[in-house]
């Protein structure tokens, strides 16, 4: 099973590269559809990921920013923040090669445990349009609004899910 190869561990500052070609794999198809040289989807990619990071670094100063790894290799990311009894997540993402394997439900998975543990919901959204909204459902998240770009989403933990005292 692919997912027994599957680790996660902290990322540094020596990641941001891998970050960088991570973000531009995820939006490539739909900015080379703009139809602008290649020179300049890279420049706009990486423009966009500069200020993403930025942005999160300053929404989210505490978040847990993680590397997904296949046998050593860096794959993926998942970044997390705890928000009092919710947890959020910000960003998970996967090189192309490794989509629709399983991974990122394993992924998510493990998030969900992580929170019932710890008795937390979990919080996201996900850009209007996007698959990814199926697997949200077929986990157990509830839409709770939208937006022109974004649903918002809520894995709610029900009282009957936290552990006894």
């Amino acid at each position: 099973m692919i997912t027994e190869s599957i680790s996660q561990r902290d990322a540094t500052s020596a990641d941001q590269v891998f970050l960088a070609r991570l973000y531009a794999d995820a939006r490539r198809q739909e900015v080379s559809a703009w139809g602008w040289p290649t020179e300049q989807q890279e420049w706009f990619l990486r423009m966009q990921f500069e200020a993403r990071q930025v942005s999160y670094r300053t929404s989210f100063p505490n978040a847990t920013d993680c590397i997904v790894l296949r046998e050593d290799k860096p794959i993926g990311r998942i970044l997390t923040n705890q928000e009092g009894t919710s947890m959020r997540l910000i960003d998970i993402a996967l090189i192309e090669e490794y989509r629709q394997q399983g991974i990122g439900t394993y992924l998510l998975r493990r998030v969900l445990q992580q929170c019932q543990k710890q008795g937390l919901s979990l919080h996201l959204q996900v850009a209007q349009g996007n698959p990814a909204v199926r697997l949200y459902q077929r986990l157990g998240f509830l839409q709770t609004g939208a937006d022109a770009m974004y649903v918002q989403m809520e894995w709610p933990l029900l009282i009957s899910e936290k552990e006894p005292c």
